[in-house]
């Protein structure tokens, strides 16, 4: 795909169905062709083909919730930010980094109780620890180092 059409415009001019094809394979593609090619127009009308920075500007565009903009502002401009996906929202809490019950609240919760120039990295760092060890079903809490302050591990949950 990237080799017929890479910029903001090309993907704005293309026809819903041709993007489509190029993504068939990937879940949910027709829901994701729209956003592709609302948010191409949208960074051409609005933010000069450019990708915006700030969560602001970056939860503006079709497709793009917090977890989005937050990815997008630590890996592609350097801004220290936390993603909240499944794995960071399961992990976090079962270990005590965060007691929330929803992703914005632990989202919250991570900033305020983690150093900030942390952030990046920890993210992935939780998502790997949550992958390997801290599964959903069945996690692996004897191979687990964090066991010793996991409130998951000691029953509190």
């Amino acid at each position: 795909m990237f080799k017929q059409a890479n910029e903001p415009e090309d993907f704005a001019n293309m026809d819903i169905e041709k993007i489509e094809n190029y993504i068939r394979t990937c879940g949910l593609y027709k829901s994701k062709a729209k956003n592709i090619k609302n948010t191409s127009l949208m960074l051409v009308r609005e933010f000069d083909s450019k990708v915006p920075s700030t969560m602001k500007d970056l939860i503006k565009l079709p497709g793009v919730g917090r977890k989005t903009a937050n990815v997008v502002m630590s890996n592609a401009f350097g801004t220290p930010a936390i993603a909240v996906d499944t794995h960071v929202f399961r992990v976090s809490n079962r270990i005590g980094f965060a007691n929330a019950k929803n992703v914005l609240d632990t989202e919250k919760q991570l900033r305020e109780n983690l150093p900030e120039e942390k952030w990046t990295k920890l993210h992935h760092q939780i998502i790997m620890h949550g992958r390997k060890v801290c599964k959903a079903r069945n996690p692996l809490c004897e191979e687990c180092n964090f066991s010793n302050i996991c409130e998951y591990y000691k029953g509190d949950l």
